[in-house]
């Protein structure tokens, strides 16, 4: 018997190099950015000796980089319609790499606490900008590759500020200046990032800017629109699931669990590992199986991850429900991301507005903790986050690209 042979399958079409190159600036902008973010956390230590600083005063003094971050959110996505992503983040980086300089410089050289709040916002103000203008573009090459690679910017973003992180504590180990080593981290940022980003897509392959008019009605009205919203809703939570872990868990681990510090700080690499794994290989998950199916697991794997995180009476079963917990939260926020710009023309309001609702979380989530941490213990003090997690189930069908 013979069988007629079965026609070979169509090739795929093939990736314009232009998107491409796009793909690995924005992956560059991406690692940049958190690379200049925990520069500055990795040296806090240093600028509290320098300033003399309590606990209470310390906290403060962070809040003016939260509060730059959080002011420049909901303007950044008319400053991108309007320059354009690329100028955008490179405009922001100036601004990123001038306050990390002056704040530097202030700790270091004047012993300035005013000084260093200034830097601080700069800092905040131009990476809350370059924030909301590479999560566009990120969207933008993610519709041109026909397949997820949003998370995967993000897990660029946390390996950046391992770095950052790591050559943080190696300056203050070798008693590097904070002036000295916050300076020349802020170069090689700006450098870095404007070369970067001069390999996003070109202007004729991103929608057209709207007026200026336009601009302002698209902000406003994403304001009012109920998926934005409930968008943004899912990503505070998410944020918070992160955040707090951030913030709180070695603390949490050496208190609650008798650690040392370092195996405290061990735990919380623990979590980053399990957030960048999870960004790394997420995104064959979200091709297979949609942004529903997956969001959902990943929730439930982040409640039983925190809760095991905090109940479970033996250390390595805790540290294992932590790489849970990484893994688990690890999608949330670039997934939201990417759904509040599935629609292109739209696309900048709505990030905006997302981010804007989703960083609320960075700034209210640390003292929120801490004054229940006060009444119950740091680590118990964590078990919001699978409260909060598992209402927020609910708010995963948005995540559905609309009906067009």
């Amino acid at each position: 018997m013979s069988s007629a042979a079965a026609p070979p399958a169509a090739p795929a079409p093939a990736v314009p190099r232009s998107v491409l190159a796009a793909r690995t600036g924005v992956a560059v902008v991406f690692a940049l950015n958190g690379l200049a973010v925990a520069t500055w956390f990795g040296r806090v230590p240093a600028v509290r000796e320098a300033l003399g600083l309590t606990a209470g005063r310390l906290g403060l003094l962070l809040l003016a980089l939260s509060a730059g971050a959080l002011l420049a959110m909901p303007t950044a996505g008319l400053v991108a319609q309007r320059l354009g992503t690329a100028r955008t983040v490179a405009a922001s980086t100036l601004l990123v790499a001038a306050g990390l300089t002056l704040a530097g410089a202030a700790a270091g050289l004047a012993g300035s606490l005013v000084g260093v709040a200034v830097g601080l916002f700069a800092l905040g103000y131009g990476s809350g900008t370059c924030d909301v203008a590479m999560n566009v573009e990120g969207a933008a090459v993610e519709r041109r590759l026909g397949r997820t690679v949003m998370p995967r910017f993000h897990a660029a973003w946390s390996l950046g500020s391992v770095a950052g992180a790591a050559l943080g504590a190696g300056a203050a180990r070798l008693g590097v200046p904070v002036a000295a080593h916050l300076a020349a981290l802020a170069a090689v940022v700006l450098v870095g990032t404007v070369l970067a980003a001069r390999s996003f897509l070109p202007v004729t392959e991103t929608a057209a800017a709207p007026a200026p008019a336009s601009r302002r009605r698209d902000l406003l009205a994403a304001w009012r629109e109920p998926r934005t919203l409930l968008v943004g809703l899912l990503v505070l939570v998410m944020a918070f699931a992160e955040g707090s872990a951030n913030d709180w868990l070695a603390v949490a681990f050496v208190d609650g669990h008798g650690l040392s510090e370092a195996a405290g700080a061990a735990v919380f690499g623990v979590f980053v590992v399990g957030m960048t794994l999870g960004r790394t290989v997420g995104t064959l998950a979200l091709d297979r199986w949609g942004r529903v199916r997956v969001l959902v697991a990943t929730i439930l794997l982040a409640t039983l991850g925190a809760a095991t995180a905090v109940l479970a009476g033996s250390g390595p079963v805790a540290i294992a429900g932590v790489a849970l917990w990484g893994v688990g939260a690890s999608l949330g926020f670039p997934v939201g991301m990417s759904a509040a710009a599935d629609d292109e023309e739209r696309a900048p309001a709505r990030v905006s507005v997302v981010a804007v609702i989703g960083y609320t979380a960075f700034l209210a989530g640390p003292p929120l903790l801490g004054m229940l941490g006060d009444r119950v213990g740091t680590l118990h003090a964590l078990l919001v986050v699978p409260v909060l997690l598992l209402p927020t189930l609910a708010l995963v069908p948005t995540l559905r690209p609309p009906t067009r």
